[in-house]
């Protein structure tokens, strides 16, 4: 509709997002996003496209007083154009079309568009990656490599509970429910769920702690949660080149699904909120799957 400008609906969208629980890290790429098809309109409407990569070069010349309304022609020029400036990788333009396909689902409800232009946008193909991740033995020769106490017990937490490294940051000790072996942990979005652990690595936790009842698990500075930065140095320091702290998250659930085949209890564990999220352990197993071309695929045999 005229004079539904990007400079208003933007701070409405966050506001939006904000409501909803979403992470400030999550609502400010929204936020980028938008605000980059914003000044893309503004310059394409204002300035001609002719002049579109001066000003995209100095984003501090550019508005967002410009119509948010547009078609799927105008937003298939703005995705060529991000590729044409061969700084934006295929799933960085996923990213980019999810966040605009969110924001005008959302104009769509408040009535200022009369369609999603994103429902007609193609998305660009992902080579797909074959994650790498260490095998049940390799992590814990990851462990038994690692001196300091605290160090080790944070690696040997991530693994033996499957939390992410902002979960494992906020637990408190309060959090840990030592005879029934299980941890609550605030996920994302805030929401809540339980996930178990093992009665070794609890009483590594319990010799760490020595005997405090409450307070952050592992300290940072000043009595504070350890920082997740803070995590993310103690993998460089000790772990092998790419293991981070979301691959060692993928070591768990590979391992669990392996023996368990149950990607539902998976899912659960994990804390997402789509069972396609989960679906990539399906393709991790290159030992089940030879074991199972050797037993059936007639070649094999022969």
């Amino acid at each position: 509709m005229e004079g539904d400008y990007f400079s208003e609906w933007l701070k409405r969208f966050s506001h939006h997002l904000r409501m909803r629980n979403f992470s400030p890290r999550t609502i400010a790429s929204y936020e980028g996003a938008v605000k980059k098809f914003g000044y893309y309109l503004w310059i394409r409407r204002n300035m001609g496209q002719e002049k579109l990569v001066i000003y995209w070069n100095d984003l501090a010349n550019a508005r967002l007083d410009t119509e948010i309304d547009t078609t799927p022609m105008m937003i298939n020029d703005f995705l060529a154009f991000l590729t044409s400036l061969r700084d934006y990788k295929a799933t960085t333009l996923q990213r980019i079309i999810s966040s605009l396909s969110s924001f005008y689902r959302y104009c769509y409800t408040q009535g200022v568009v009369d369609s999603n232009p994103l429902a007609a946008i193609d998305r660009p193909k992902i080579k797909e990656k074959e994650l790498r991740y260490l095998k049940h033995n390799q992590v814990l020769s990851l462990f038994n490599s690692i001196n300091n106490e605290r160090d080790r017990l944070i690696i040997r937490t991530i693994y033996a509970t499957g939390v992410r490294v902002s979960e494992l940051c906020s637990i408190n000790i309060e959090d840990i429910d030592f005879e029934d072996r299980i941890i609550r942990v605030k996920g994302k979005g805030g929401k809540i769920r339980t996930v178990f652990i093992d009665e070794d690595t609890l009483q590594d936790i319990n010799h760490y702690t020595s005997g405090r009842i409450s307070g952050p698990l592992f300290e940072g500075q000043q009595g504070k949660n350890i920082s997740p930065r803070t995590v993310q140095h103690i993998f460089e320091r000790y772990a092998p080149t790419g293991i981070t702290p979301h691959k060692i998250r993928h070591s768990y659930a590979s391992e669990l699904y392996r023996r368990s085949k149950n990607l539902r209890v998976v899912q659960e564990n994990l804390g997402h909120s789509s069972i396609q999220t989960t679906e990539v352990y399906l393709h991790t197993d290159i030992d089940e799957r030879r074991e199972v071309y050797k037993k059936y695929f007639p070649l094999s045999k022969e």
